[in-house]
């Protein structure tokens, strides 16, 4: 990409380019516009500058159903603000559930190895079923239906039957405490909620009665309805529980509202960095077309394929593995830790389930590759021909372990977006080499770029990851933000006039690209987006410690999580375990730090903040850049200590 470019690790032949999805949409936009579309490039320039055609052309080659077609594709640019498919209706759920035969939708598996499968016949009744239900409780378009959900066929069913009323769907895993799903879930005053009664992870079972309870007592609530981990547990068929919620709406015909294009489907939420996460709202036409120009053109999804991304419902990446049935495709929804009993065990369940897209963090490939694990040495995974990866950047030796130890013919797609756009600016190319360590390329209509600190863009060197016009899976609002203030001061105040994402990139002269993390404070492990305050909330409540910071850092390619406490008394022998304990308890496992150590002080700026990045930089082994903005320097002695007990460990 830049000086000392990495080695080409795969290329497509001329055959898997002229069969790619990419290829033919290319050629049919050639010749649809009669416009110069000779090469990719031109493809990419095309997209962006003519974004009116592109856009049009790709709603017309995925098939999207719009019950009314629009008047007009885009309105003038507005950052934010642009109107997209000016007078369309259409609605999300019914574009993914236009297969109606008995293929498979979903395939589910427990980390127990409990196994259970829906077709799309099946999937699509049951939808029909609980809409109803819906229906019959008053909820309507614009009504909020909220899931504190396991990874299962029912959350599904949950969601997409909400969105086919024209409800909002809005979700977040049971592995959030009570206290981080009443704070998400809470602010957007939902109706009803759909609760799991208990959870797995790493082998043990965890009961979620009382967070669902502490969510009854939201006072927008009118109804819990409890879903069993395992079904066959549901048999009551009363009011409250699952089975008797479909059976109110057993045999009703599917029924579709028709929207406007920007319609409100998903809100999802930020990391919770600072206070309260945030409520981001999309609309279902942009989640649509950005979800089918990704499965389509940049990851080549047929029907034929069998997708698996490791995922919760709390991260879009749940979202955009949904919207893979709206190309037939068969989804692999796993339910428990990704790790357990071992390593291997997602590899096994891909050689089983017959996966072809195999997606997954970039954490999980470093752990596997520092682990030793070689699956295509025990499991047949011949038809796997993509793995996707994301949340973190992926190494050049992570890339170098998929082809050495999955398959040596495959497509290995590290893609990047996040929770603000449910969707990705760069991403995977199936016409293109893959190199090591580097994404492929931007995405089709989106005019990404890394600009300097002064907003000029430059190529081979490093710099803010930016958009510069305007896309249809923009976040349609932020909740309860009424003049739009807190949407434009999140992306456009460093930029004006462009969305600044917070990513340190990049780009080469071809357009590919090296992500090098946030440039802000969020933390990553696992590939799961985790906020500082959600880690500091449960330390209030143990009386000994006096001041905390968390700060990733990064133990054999894997992004951790450190934790730093100053005590105000002298703790118990196993101070350790009850600070991890009570994080786990109060959030989830993914938030218990690896290192937790005691300090002298916790750096804070002259204002009262803490200083987060510079206790990240300084555990990176770089000197931080703004010293002189701290009140209290002297105590980053320790922190300097600790980064060089990490680097020599």
């Amino acid at each position: 990409m830049v000086q000392d470019r990495a080695e080409v690790l795969w290329q497509p032949s001329p055959a898997q380019v002229a069969e790619s999805n990419l290829e033919r949409f290319r050629i049919r936009a050639r010749v649809s516009t009669g416009r110069d579309l000779s090469g990719h490039h031109q493809l990419h320039d095309w997209s962006v500058n003519r974004r009116d055609e592109f856009w049009g052309q790709l709603a017309e080659f995925a098939g999207v159903d719009f019950s009314t077609p629009p008047a007009r594709i885009k309105g003038p640019d507005q950052m934010p603000g642009t109107e997209w498919f000016k007078g369309a209706r259409l609605n999300l759920a019914q574009n993914l559930l236009s297969r109606r035969d008995e293929k498979i939708a979903i395939i589910y598996r427990d980390e127990s190895g409990q196994q259970r499968s829906l077709s799309y016949r099946q999937l699509e009744l049951d939808v029909a079923a609980a809409a109803a239900a819906m229906r019959r409780r008053g909820i309507g378009p614009g009504d909020r239906v909220a899931g504190y959900m396991t990874n299962s066929p029912e959350t599904v069913i949950a969601a997409l039957a909400a969105i086919s009323i024209g409800a909002v769907w809005t979700a977040c895993s049971p592995d959030f405490g009570s206290d981080g799903a009443v704070a998400r879930l809470g602010q957007v005053r939902p109706r009803l909620v759909f609760a799991s009664d208990c959870y797995s992870y790493g082998g043990r079972q965890f009961d979620c009665r009382g967070a669902a309870a502490a969510l009854a007592g939201i006072d927008s609530v009118d109804e819990v309805i409890q879903v069993p981990y395992q079904p066959e547990s549901d048999s009551s068929g009363g009011d409250g529980d699952w089975q008797g919620f479909l059976a109110e709406g057993a045999g009703a015909a599917p029924m579709y509202a028709q929207l406007p294009f920007d319609h409100p489907c998903y809100i999802l939420y930020s990391s919770g960095t600072t206070g309260a996460p945030k409520g981001i709202v999309h609309g279902a036409g942009g989640t649509l077309l950005q979800h089918r120009k990704e499965h389509l053109l940049h990851c080549d999804l047929r029907a034929s394929d069998v997708v698996f991304y490791g995922t919760t419902c709390s991260w879009m990446m749940w979202h955009w593995l949904v919207s893979a049935l709206a190309e037939g495709s068969t989804l692999v929804l796993y339910e428990g830790s990704f790790g357990h009993p071992d390593m291997w065990a997602m590899w096994e369940l891909a050689a089983d389930l017959g996966v072809t897209v195999f997606g997954t963090s970039a954490a999980f490939i470093e752990a596997c590759r520092s682990r030793g694990v070689a699956p295509r040495r025990r499991y047949g995974l011949g038809g796997v021909r993509a793995v996707l990866s994301t949340g973190s950047p992926l190494s050049p030796d992570g890339f170098r372990w998929v082809y050495e130890n999955v398959g040596s013919d495959l497509l290995m797609g590290s893609i990047s977006g996040g929770t603000d756009i449910i969707s990705c600016f760069v991403l995977s190319n199936p016409t293109r080499p893959v190199r090591a360590g580097e994404i492929q390329g931007p995405g089709l209509g989106m005019d990404v770029a890394a600009f300097d600190e002064q907003g000029r863009e430059v190529v081979g060197q490093r710099g803010e990851l930016v958009c510069r016009r305007p896309f249809p899976s923009m976040p349609v609002a932020f909740w309860d933000d009424p003049d739009g203030s807190r949407y434009r001061a999140a992306y456009f105040d460093h930029f004006d006039g462009v969305w600044r994402h917070g990513d340190f990139i990049q780009f080469g002269s071809d357009g590919s690209c090296v992500i090098y993390g946030r440039s802000d404070a969020t933390l990553n492990p696992q590939g799961v987006r985790i906020g500082t305050a959600e880690i500091y909330r449960p330390l209030e409540e143990i009386e000994w410690i006096d001041e905390a910071i968390a700060a990733a850092y990064v133990d054999g390619g894997v992004e951790r999580i450190g934790l730093f406490l100053v005590c105000r008394t002298e703790p118990d022998d196993d101070w350790r375990a009850r600070v991890r304990n009570a994080i786990v308890d109060a959030a989830s496992p993914r938030h218990a730090p690896s290192l937790i150590r005691r300090v002298s002080g916790i750096p804070v700026t002259r204002n009262g903040k803490k200083a987060e990045l510079t206790v990240r930089d300084v555990l990176a082994g770089r000197r931080p850049g703004n010293v002189a903005a701290l009140a209290n320097p002297e105590c980053l002695a320790d922190f300097e200590q600790i980064a060089r007990e990490i680097a020599n460990a």
